[in-house]
C-alpha cells in the first residue's frame, strides 16, 4: 500500500483514540500542577509504557530499527521551554489543537496555522539560521545489537547506547518504574463518556506502535506533518507544483478526519468561537511559539514525548524536563500569580 495512504489510516486511528480519550498533553502536565489532577497523566504514562515495550520488541524480532531524535542540547533545551509555553497559550499541546480541528474549535485551527506555518520555516525557511545557531548534533558510535539506525556510522544518542548495553536492560527498568507509578500513584477520580485513562494509554499505545511498523523510520510525530502540508510557505513555494504529501502530512488529514468522525458519532462536533477576539492573539502567539520550539527541537509533544521517551532518547528527556517547566511557568504566569 502507498505510505501516503498508509499515514491517512493510522492518523484516522490516532485522531479517533485522541478524540474519546480527549488526550492532551498540555492538559496532562498542567492539571498536574494546577488541580492536582494526574488522569490524563497517567493515561500517557500507560502509552509511554507499551510503547517502550512494543518499540524494543519490534527492534528484537527485525521489524523496525530504532531511531530516536537528534541529541542538540541548547535545541531541546530551549525549543522545549518555548513550546511547554506556548501550549498553554494556544490552549493544547500539537496533537491537541491538531484533533481539536475534528471537533469545531475555530482557536485551534488558528493555532494550529500559526504552528505549521512557524514550524516549517525554521525546518528550512526563512527561520532556519535558529537552527544554525543551536548547533550540530551529538551521536555516538556505539550500536549495541545493531538495533539502532545508523547513517555513516553514527547513532543518536540514547541511555542504552551512551552506556553500551542492550537496550532492553534500560526498557525494563524504565517500564517497571512506570508500572510502579501507574499502580501506586493514586488515580483522580473523573466521570468519562470515551476511553478511560488505561483504555485509552493501551490504545494510544498501541497505536504508535502500528505508526512506527508502518512508517519504520518513526511512530508518531505531528510537527513534520504539518511542516510537510505547510511546506510552500517556506523557500520551496512554486504555486505550479502540487504538494508533495508523504506520510507525515496524510497522518494530520487523518487526524483531524478521524477526530471529526469520532466527535460526530459522539455527538460532540460542534463549532466553537471565543466572544473575547483578544483570545485569537493569545493562541497564534502560542502556535508561533510550538512552532519555533518544534522546529527547532527536531520534535513537539508526540515525537518527543510520546514517541521519543519510549526510545529513552536522551534529546526526547531533555525536551520533556523543559516543557513541562516552560508550560508551569505559563500556567503560574496566566492563572496563579494573583
Amino acid at each position: 500500500m502507498d505510505p501516503r495512504w498508509q499515514g491517512l489510516l493510522v492518523g484516522i486511528l490516532f485522531g479517533i483514540v485522541l478524540q474519546r480519550g480527549r488526550i492532551c498533553f498540555n492538559s496532562a502536565i498542567r492539571d498536574v500542577k494546577m488541580t492536582k489532577d494526574n488522569y490524563l497523566m497517567k493515561m500517557a504514562l500507560v502509552a509511554i509504557l507499551v510503547e517502550t515495550i512494543g518499540f524494543q520488541l519490534a527492534a528484537q524480532l527485525g521489524w523496525i530499527k530504532l531511531n530516536p531524535l537528534p541529541l542538540i542540547p541548547l535545541a531541546q533545551i530551549i525549543g522545549g521551554f518555548l513550546f511547554g509555553m506556548g501550549m498553554v497559550l494556544a490552549g493544547g499541546c500539537a496533537s491537541g489543537i491538531t484533533y481539536r480541528i475534528g471537533e469545531g474549535y475555530v482557536t485551534a485551527f488558528v493555532a494550529a496555522v500559526f504552528f505549521g506555518v512557524t514550524a516549517s520555516a525554521v525546518r528550512g525557511g526563512p527561520l532556519s539560521f535558529i537552527n544554525n545557531w543551536l548547533g550540530k548534533p551529538i551521536t555516538t558510535t556505539n550500536n549495541p545489537n545493531g538495533f539502532y539506525a545508523a547513517k555513516d556510522g553514527a547513532v543518536n544518542l540514547t541511555i542504552a547506547n551512551l552506556l553500551n548495553i542492550n537496550p532492553w536492560i534500560i526498557a525494563i527498568i524504565f517500564a517497571i518504574l512506570l508500572l510502579i507509578i501507574v499502580i501506586y500513584w493514586k488515580t483522580t477520580e473523573r466521570k468519562v463518556s470515551g476511553l478511560n485513562w488505561i483504555t485509552g494509554g493501551i490504545s494510544l499505545g498501541i497505536v504508535g506502535i502500528i505508526a512506527y511498523l508502518s512508517q519504520k523510520t518513526y511512530p508518531l510525530g505531528i510537527t513534520g506533518g504539518w511542516v510537510n502540508l505547510f511546506r510552500t510557505t517556506t523557500a520551496n513555494l512554486d504555486l505550479t507544483q502540487p504538494i508533495p504529501y508523504n506520510w507525515m502530512g496524510m497522518e494530520i488529514v487523518g487526524v483531524i478526519i478521524g477526530a471529526f468522525v469520532a466527535a460526530l458519532i459522539a455527538k460532540e462536533f460542534r463549532f466553537r468561537a471565543p466572544k473575547d477576539p483578544k483570545t485569537f492573539a493569545q493562541v497564534a502567539l502560542g502556535g508561533i511559539l510550538m512552532g519555533i520550539g518544534a522546529g527547532s527541537a527536531g520534535g513537539c509533544n508526540i515525537g518527543h514525548i510520546l514517541s521519543g521517551l519510549p526510545h529513552l532518547a536522551i534529546s526526547s528527556i531533555i525536551f520533556t524536563i523543559f516543557a513541562v517547566l516552560g508550560n508551569w511557568l505559563m500556567v503560574w504566569y496566566l492563572f496563579e500569580r494573583r
